[in-house]
């Protein structure tokens, strides 16, 4: 593994993370040895995408704060020129039935853009759409009694998943492109009904065509080692063996939202993917 990357981490326009400069996160990354920092931060979402005004003030930046970012964005990464690699990125939300609100936005932007992580949060639940990963009581509210049980819910996560394939698919090559937090719906295993592992598996097994063909990497995200409703990452190590025979790139991704998480759990993913490589 020659370069020590770190693929998926946020920034101060973040507000449900830190207010921290991104000098905090990177010079802990060049003091843990990487060689590659990307920043992935939240873009915009649709006025009242979420129905709740105070979660969506967390969720991301509002609209008018994104050239702001980008400017951010690209002044980090010329401090940091010939110490460390700043890659200018966004973490994108999929959101089916408006990839036009998405592709309006990185419009302006896609000269700029060197990494794009496309990401699955929401889906459709009670009252509109929610958020997967906010608490497990408000994942039970949202989604167990609107599509009847836990295995109905991953489904519905997994054709987003395929969508969000779909829809990265499109995005332009010059950028490097990959699927976020693949197996996000398990954030809140500990604490909800479980899902039929099977079934969970065949349809991670059925994305890795959709990947390949579509030259789309995966980020390895690691943060759910960090959630007590999870232990474990976001990707299981059988699909990184997986990736790794069909040659689909794999990212590691701290997903830091503060600048003590960055780096996090590095030693598990070099050692997993050596481990899938030497098979």
């Amino acid at each position: 593994m020659a370069l020590k990357w770190d693929g998926h981490t946020h920034t101060k326009f973040c507000y449900h993370g830190s207010p921290a400069e991104s000098e905090a996160y990177l010079d802990r990354a060049i003091e843990l040895g990487f060689d590659r920092y990307t920043l992935s931060e939240h873009p915009p979402l649709p006025e009242r995408y979420v129905d709740d005004p105070k979660l969506m003030a967390e969720l991301a930046m509002p609209e008018h704060e994104l050239p702001e970012y980008m400017a951010y964005a690209a002044a980090v990464k010329a401090r940091y020129a010939g110490r460390i690699e700043v890659a200018v990125g966004l973490e994108m939300d999929y959101l089916p039935g408006m990839t036009d609100y998405s592709d309006r936005l990185l419009a302006p932007w896609l000269g700029e853009l060197e990494d794009i992580v496309v990401s699955v949060h929401y889906l459709p639940g009670k009252r509109g759409m929610r958020c997967i990963d906010f608490t497990p009581a408000d994942f039970a509210d949202a989604f167990l009694d609107h599509y009847g049980s836990m295995d109905a819910v991953a489904d519905a996560y997994y054709d987003a998943v395929e969508g969000a394939i779909a829809w990265a698919a499109t995005l332009p090559k010059s950028i490097r492109r990959r699927i976020g937090h693949v197996n996000l719906i398990r954030k809140f295993h500990r604490e909800l009904p479980p899902m039929n592992e099977e079934r969970a598996r065949a349809r991670l097994e059925a994305l890795l065509p959709k990947l390949k063909a579509a030259d789309l990497g995966l980020d390895v995200n690691v943060a759910g080692f960090r959630k007590p409703t999870c232990g474990e990452a976001y990707v299981p190590e059988w699909l990184i063996d997986r990736c790794i025979a069909e040659g689909i790139e794999l990212v590691y991704g701290s997903d830091t939202h503060k600048p003590g998480e960055v780096g996090a759990d590095w030693d598990w993913f070099e050692r997993v993917v050596a481990k899938g490589g030497a098979r």
